[in-house]
């Protein structure tokens, strides 16, 4: 890919990709696509290949030719394609262990030998594609063998996957294993849900519109809602959830962190570390929920069998590898408050779920409702609050409700909706949500990246739901069936102050 410099931003350096895990899904559906249109968009170097690590015996002409059919089957290359063949011919492959120090000599080995052919700089970026207890020994790995010291100029990052952790302890004695290694700014914990183009433009909408940014506080919105509900089961992930849960799972990280970009104060700059100041800042202003409020202000469940698209789905504890008597939470819903002058007294209720209704990913804002008093002569006798939607997957798009009247002789008011959608606007192009993060790392911009306080912060606000949790474990499992909108109890959790979730 020539030097080329296009709309989208300048071309990211010279640089040595190497995937941990290379041979698993990740590599497969996301991240090689992404590269592919990094690729195929003129954003990466002509300078730059890719090298996997893992335990699976391949050779590296099957490895590139996986390359390729992964690029074709999940970013739509076409069969012969040029930039296709460019990724696959600078991927190579070795097989080694995450925890044996003499295939880290030889990582290194490799990595001075691919320097030299692709004249990267000596700037390398190791992506930790693995699973969540390889991250230690990786990084304690690459520490030993100098592979993420910085000289003459160049750099060295580390790209970690979620979870950080499993619970408070743990994300801080990780985040001290990682340091005795990784300077902060080394560090990069992705968290995909960032890359989404809605997600970024949160930024964007609240502070780049005079209509919105006055009216972003607690005098004129009631409550806000954040939704992350998925059609599909744990899949194939039953051993991993059965660990980990749906609170750990998702709260700390991706909820918390659309939560925080929802309503953190203007930063100083986009700056990463100004953007994160704030959105810190936001984590610790979040409420502890008391030991004894767990029970009224967080809700847990677990889906049953039901019928989806005309088929019959099994329920949680039927799922390969689950325990069939599980008391694994698949849905989570949290009522959380900030102690902030801008949102005092403003609720967030959060929910998360698996073989709910509908996929969607979805922050709404909802409006306190105007002074009825205007219509007090009229047949109006209800107002509908406006909201707005950000809505994030699968549809990438804002919209607006507001009231207007209804033509006729009489002052009748109906809803109507503004509707913004990318795809209209913009178009569509091919995205695993991976290509930003990507980017920014080869260009060090880690603004859509948890740093280490953020991540505790997260823990912190969820630690005590963990500890109820664990020394109640649930009782009228499961308590939602496959297809529906989550436990009656999350409607409760809700509707109890008036509200209610939305549905559409």
């Amino acid at each position: 890919m020539a030097n080329e410099t296009q709309d989208q931003g300048r071309v990211a350096d010279s640089c040595i990709m190497v995937i941990f895990g290379a041979s698993g899904d990740l590599t497969t559906r996301m991240l090689l696509p992404a590269i592919y249109n990094l690729a195929r968009t003129h954003l990466l170097p002509h300078e730059f290949a890719i090298l996997g690590f893992a335990i699976d015996k391949i050779s590296e002409e099957d490895f590139r030719q996986r390359a390729r059919k992964d690029i074709r089957e999940y970013a739509g290359a076409p069969e012969n394609c040029a930039v296709c063949d460019w990724v696959a011919d600078r991927s190579f492959y070795m097989t080694g262990d995450f925890a044996n120090a003499a295939d880290f000599v030889r990582l290194k080995d490799k990595l001075v030998e691919l320097d030299n052919q692709f004249h990267t700089q000596g700037n390398v970026f190791y992506y930790l594609a693995t699973l969540p207890q390889f991250i230690s020994e990786i990084v304690r790995q690459l520490g030993e063998q100098a592979l993420t010291a910085e000289e003459h100029g160049n750099w060295r990052r580390v790209i970690i996957e979620k979870p950080f952790g499993s619970d408070l302890e743990s994300a801080k004695a990780l985040n001290a294993e990682i340091s005795r290694v990784l300077k902060e700014n080394q560090t990069f914990r992705i968290d995909h849900y960032l890359g989404k183009e809605t997600v970024q433009n949160i930024l964007v909408f609240r502070f780049g519109n005079g209509i919105f940014e006055p009216v972003w506080n607690r005098r004129y919105i009631d409550h806000v809602q954040i939704t992350v509900s998925e059609c599909l089961g744990v899949e194939r992930r039953g051993g991993y959830y059965e660990r980990a849960g749906c609170l750990r799972d998702m709260i700390p990280n991706h909820l918390l962190q659309l939560l925080s970009l929802t309503t953190m104060e203007p930063p100083i700059s986009f700056q990463a570390d100004a953007v994160r100041d704030e959105q810190s800042k936001v984590l610790h202003a979040i409420q502890p929920i008391l030991p004894e409020d767990v029970l009224t202000r967080a809700v847990r469940g677990q889906y049953s069998e039901g019928t989806m698209d005309d088929k019959h789905v099994p329920a949680y504890r039927s799922e390969e590898f689950v325990d069939p008597h599980s008391s694994v939470e698949t849905f989570v819903a949290l009522k959380l408050q900030l102690d902030s002058w801008r949102w005092a007294d403003v609720p967030f209720y959060l929910r998360t779920g698996k073989r709910m209704a509908k996929r969607a990913t979805e922050i709404v804002i909802q409006f306190r409702r105007a002074p009825l008093v205007l219509f007090r002569d009229t047949p109006v006798d209800q107002l509908t609050p406006n909201i707005l939607v950000i809505h994030i997957q699968p549809d990438e798009g804002i919209s607006l409700s507001f009231g207007a009247k209804i033509p006729g002789a009489h002052v009748r008011v109906g809803d109507v909706k503004m509707d913004f959608r990318y795809a209209d606007y913009f178009g569509t192009e091919p995205s695993t949500g991976y290509e930003r993060l990507l980017y920014d790392c080869m260009i060090g911009d880690a603004t859509l990246f948890q740093r280490a306080d953020m991540v505790e912060a997260g823990w912190s606000v969820v630690e005590p739901v963990l500890d109820v949790w664990k020394a109640l474990p649930a009782r009228a499992f499961p308590n939602y069936a496959a297809g529906s909108w989550g436990p009656k109890e999350a409607d409760d959790l809700i509707t109890r102050d008036g509200r209610r979730w939305r549905t559409e």
